[in-house]
Order: structure tokens, then sequence, then C-alpha cells
């Protein structure tokens, strides 16, 4: 499939909600409208190793790609909540998987454009949407995609929904609006802002380009940006009101529309910004969990703070669809409620490539408020080595480090008084999370270090190192409920689906492995000290039969029967297919192992494809095997899913039926001059 035949078949299709860029349409109409182009997405799917819910798909009119997403209550509720999407880029065979989980998903209109007049439910959702066109809820469609603003605008309009449907509001709403103070959310800074910076970050603020900051509060980054000689203008409307709204290269509107409490106007602050940008727009906005938000008063789709100011607190995905469907152009995620949206798109692909690279740019701030120095400050700019080695030596312990942990531990009282004030102002310093990151590792090593002695003759406390006893005492209280937490931990393996649930959390949150549904997990050896607790417990009882798994390449977690299997590859550091050498399966229920030899002939030579999936870009040539394993899926070889071709068979076949071969990461020609790449 080509992306100009994708094009045709999409262009072709009868049905669906039509916007720019995109097509709406339910799966039924799509699979039996497109058959042939659901039968190659199906299988697309299916190479990328996902099983994928789905009941309405997105098709782009202008690109080559599709989202698959999951409406679970289409038919039944009239604006129904999207539960997860998946989308894929056929171009870089890469997808997303987004749940949507939060107490704001976005929401689905104009339902009966998506499905055939044939259908039974056409004529009530016709009437459904005439509802809202009659109550002039679509005026504006950039601000209906979310529940809590739906909801908002059919309040201020004058309506309630009731099961689903508009009913006016049976008597007129009494309440005094809220006025919001929102000249206070406006904050002074000592250092540039946190979308300022990742523009720093990413050389954008070396001169080349002009900056307007849209909502520039105090102007403290507008000083720092002219400090470094850098074009930057700006305007707010309560603190520089007078400045004029300027065209720039960069435009930046930083945490603004998070502090608009009316809907219309959130819209046309972000659409003024992006009028104003010539290459690049920098959207930021505050985010945050329902448990947070809980412990504010609710006003329309935000909330009240303390100080009296509005905030519409967003989830990540939220804002990047709420940023697409206003400026109508992808947003790339940056940080944490920073996004870029890039108007020049050559600009954006040099981003995409430079962002590969892993050296930043730095910035040097110039500006600053007079300010008294605090003790603490004078420490550690007089002794800062001593006390970052002191705070390193905090988070490799998980624990404030003995006299005898610590060599500078005399000099640490000599300063500050003990060491329990120094953690207390390293801590306020660096951060707390990354302590508690420290402890919580730390306390799970011990827990599995433990867990394993109980399969062997352990020492008893009073011959344990004393460094072990002070880990107790920090990290359990005594051995008795350390010795109790391990077998908790033990006992938990027992559990039908402890296995799979941990192998299912693995899968999301390490860099890269994979997953066969209830089946098994495989992973390389290096990513074996980032996996539940469980999994590690699991590893560690088979590395007590067989030794070490260093010098394994892949682990493979058998989910179900109890079993490990451990491979190593001849040239998996070095080959796009490495070839099977060795595979030793573990079985921990029956207490024994089996030995295969690949490189002693006994065996079929095994290669292992798509390597891609199981390495990240701290591996070497992590870039070349992605874009060799993306060359390899364009050619589309038949009985390429699961263990694939036989390695004789998949050249003969690349020889044969594409003239092509393999020479490092590339392809080539056969009987051709190196030079000439496929």
């Amino acid at each position: 499939m080509t992306p100009e035949l994708f094009q045709t078949q999409v262009k072709q299709l009868k049905y669906g909600k039509k916007l720019p860029g995109a097509i709406y349409l339910h799966r039924s109409v799509f699979e039996q409208e497109a058959p042939e182009l659901a039968s190659w997405i199906a299988d697309k799917v299916k190479v990328l190793g996902q099983e994928v819910q789905w009941t309405v798909i997105k098709l782009q009119t202008n690109g080559f790609g599709a989202s698959l997403l999951n409406y679970p209550e289409f038919y039944e509720n009239s604006y129904p909540e999207l539960e997860s999407s998946f989308n894929i880029d056929f171009d870089q065979n890469r997808y997303k998987h987004n749940r949507f989980t939060n107490s704001n998903p976005p929401i689905l209109h104009r339902k009966e454009t998506m499905i055939t007049p044939a259908d039974r439910y056409y004529e009530e959702f016709c009437t459904i949407t005439r509802e809202g066109e009659d109550a002039g809820l679509y005026e504006n469609s950039k601000i209906i995609g979310f529940k809590q603003t739906w909801e908002a605008l059919i309040h201020d309009r004058g309506y309630e929904l009731v099961d689903g449907r508009l009913f006016r509001s049976s008597a007129v709403d009494n309440r005094q609006e809220h006025v919001v103070e929102r000249h206070k959310t406006a904050l002074s800074r000592d250092a540039l802002s946190a979308p300022m910076k990742t523009l720093a970050r990413h050389g954008y603020l070396e001169g080349d380009y002009s900056v307007f900051d849209y909502g520039c509060g105090r102007g403290d980054d507008l000083r720092e940006l002219e400090a470094h000689g850098i074009t930057a203008t700006g305007w707010d409307p309560n603190w520089r009101a007078e400045g004029e709204k300027e065209a720039a290269d960069l435009v930046n509107i930083g945490y603004v529309i998070n502090v608009i409490e009316e809907l219309e106007e959130r819209v046309d602050a972000l659409l003024g910004a992006w009028k104003l940008t010539n290459k690049l727009l920098v959207v930021s906005a505050m985010i945050a969990g329902d448990e947070h938000i809980k412990k504010f008063k609710r006003y329309k789709d935000g909330v009240i703070t303390s100080r009296n100011t509005f905030q519409k607190y967003f989830s990540q995905s939220e804002l990047q669809i709420f940023i697409e469907q206003v400026v109508e152009e992808d947003a790339i995620a940056v940080a944490p409620g920073i996004f870029y949206i890039f108007k020049n798109k050559d600009e954006e692909q040099l981003y995409l490539a430079n962002k590969q690279r892993r050296t930043s740019h730095r910035w040097k701030q110039i500006t600053q408020k007079p300010i008294k120095i605090p003790k603490a400050e004078r420490l550690f700019a007089d002794h800062g080595e001593l006390f970052e080695q002191f705070w390193l030596s905090c988070l490799d312990y998980g624990r404030i480090p003995a006299a005898d942990e610590f060599p500078e531990t005399d000099k640490i009282r000599e300063l500050v008084g003990s060491p329990k004030k120094a953690f207390a102002l390293t801590q306020e310093r660096f951060g707390k999370d990354d302590f508690v990151h420290a402890v919580e590792g730390r306390r799970e090593d011990l827990l599995i270090y433990f867990a394993l002695q109980q399969f062997s003759k352990r020492k008893p406390y009073k011959h344990m190192p004393e460094k072990l006893k002070r880990d107790i005492k920090a990290f359990f209280g005594d051995y008795r409920s350390t010795l109790a937490d391990a077998q908790k931990l033990i006992y938990s393996l027992a559990a039908a689906d402890c296995i799979e649930k941990a192998c299912e959390k693995a899968h999301a949150d390490l860099p890269a492995s994979i997953l066969n549904d209830r089946h098994s997990l495989v992973i390389h050896s290096r990513f074996v000290s980032e996996l539940p607790p469980e999994l590690r417990l699991y590893i560690g009882c088979a590395t007590m039969l067989y030794g070490d798994v260093e010098n394994v390449d892949l682990i493979k977690i058998h989910i179900q029967s109890g079993k490990l299997t451990l491979m190593r590859y001849e040239g998996f550091e070095t080959q796009p297919i490495p070839m099977l050498q060795e595979r030793v399966k573990i079985s921990l229920r029956k207490q024994y192992i089996e030995f295969y030899d690949y490189a002693s002939g006994l065996y079929d030579p095994q290669p292992l494809y798509w390597k891609s999936k199981l390495i990240d870009d701290n591996f070497k040539d992590f870039d070349k095997q992605k874009s060799f394993d993306k060359k390899l899926l364009s050619l589309d070889l038949p009985e390429m899913d699961g263990y694939g071709l036989d390695y004789k068979t998949f050249t003969e076949v690349l020889e044969h039926g594409f003239n092509l071969q393999i020479k490092g990461y590339r392809f080539y020609k056969v009987n051709q001059e190196m030079d000439e790449l496929y």
C-alpha cells in the first residue's frame, strides 16, 4: 500500500464525517465500504504486535496515517466518551497508544455522519445533532471537544442534558457570576520560564529568531532575552496592555489559556498567537490529575484557586487534542504541558532530526533580582562539591550514610552540625523526587535479595554486615518484618495473574519489549533492573539454577508455564539480523534446565527479526536498526510474523524476489556497485 493508493481509497469513501485533514467513519461502515483498506490496516496492526479495541476510524486525508478510536458506548450514549486511541504513522511505521481515563475525556458529535442512512439509529442521531444546532452549541466547533467544556457550554446556553437529550433549564439561574482576578496569575521569576527553557535547550534562542511573548506577564522572560541581544517583544492584558501584538518567528503563549475561564476567549487567544507565528508556536498549560483538582472549587470547566484565580487544569492528551483542534496542525509534545506547533514544516523536520542528538544548548542566566544570599546558598557556593557528593551518597544508600560510609562526615558536621541537617539542606536544594525513587529502588533491591535468601541457608542476623543491618532498620524496621515482606513477595508469585499483570506493567514502562498476549514477555537483559519486583524475583530464582544473566542477550518470561528462556545471539550488537547461538530453557516448577546449542549444527539457525522492538537509543546503531526494520517492513515479505522465515529462505526471497542483498544495515541491488543503495 503506497501513500498515493491510500489517499485514493480514502477519497473514494462515500460516507464519513469529513473535517480538514481527516475523515471519521464507524468500523462497520468502513469494513463494508473499503474492505481492502480495512484488511491492510488490520494486518499492519498485527505486525506491530498489538490487539486494539476500536469502534471509529480516523483516516488522514492529506497524510499516510490513521487512528483507531474506541468509543464503547457509540450507540448507547448521545455523546459517547473516547476510552482509547491507537494512532499509526504508516510512513514511519510508528504507533502511539493513548488511554483516556480521567474525568474529562474527548467526546463525539454528529454521529449520523459516520454511519449509513440504512442504520436503524440514523434518524435518532440526526435528531440529537439538530437539537444541538438549534441550541447554538455548534457555532464554535473548536470548544466542544471535551466533556467538561461541552457540559459548561450547554449550561451557558440555558440547557440541561437529561439522559443524553437537551432540555431548556426549568428556572433562571440567579447565581451571581464569579469575578475572577486574572492579574494575580502572573508570576515573578528569577530564571527563564519552562517553555522558554525548552527553546533555549533546542537552540532556538541563539539570536537567529525573533520572539513574541503572548501574555508576557511581568516581562521577566523578555528582560532576559533582551539581555542576550535577542529581538523580543510581548503583550499582556494586565501588565503590558500598551504593547503591540507583533508577528515573530517564535511565539510563546505560556500558561495563558489555562487562566481564561471563557471558552471562546480561550480559543481566540490561541488562534491569535497562531496568527502571529511565522515559524514555531509554543503552547503551555498547567497539567494535573483528578486528585489534585478535587482540592479546589469547581467553576465552569476548571476551578477557582485559593487566590481567587481561575485554573483550567489539562491532562497531557487533552491539551494536545485541544491545540490540534484549534490550530488544525500537529502538536509535538516537548515536556509535560508544553507543545511545539510548527507553521514552517522545514523547521519541524530540522527539529525532529536534531531532537535525536544527545547534546543540548546551555542557557546562561544574565538578569536577576538583587536578593540577599541565604546561608544555605553561601554553603553551596563555597562547598558545593562536598554537599553534592553527600547527596549522591544518600541516593546510593537510599538513606543518610553512617560515618564509616561517607569519608567526609566530620567536615559535614563542622559545617552544618550533623548529617541529618546536611540531608535536609541537600534535599531542599536538589528536590525530594530523586530521593523518593532512590528509597523505593533500594528497598526493592533488598526485598529481592532477602526473598532469594529464603531458598538457601541464610546467615543469622547477628552475623550480617553492619551496612545490611542499617538497611534493615531503615527500610523495614526490624529483621522479622524484612522476612515477612520477602515471604509475601514470594507468595505473590503463586497468584494466577501475578506474572501476567507484572509483564503487562513492564511492557508499558520499559523503553523496549515485546509482549505476546497471555504467553510471554521478551526483554533485553539490560532492562532486568527496571522490571517490577515480581519479575526480578522470578528471574532471580532462575539465576540460582543457571547463574548470572549478564552475558545473555534476550530473556523470555513465560506467563503461564513457570518457565524462563535465555537467549544468546551471534552479532546482536553489530548485525541487523543476529542469529541465535544458544537457548537455555529453565523450568522453575520442575527445577530443570535444557540447553540448545545452535552453533553446533544440531538445530537450524534461527534469525532474530525486528530487533528494534527490543532495544532503545542507548544501544549502538539503534537508529540504523530502526531504519533497517522500516525498510524491511516496506518490502511486505511473506510469513514474517512470529519467528519469520529461516535465514536461507529469507535471503533467497530477498535476492530472487526483490533483487536485493543485505550488507551491514543497508539493502543493495544484487550485482551492482555498493553506492547504488536501495
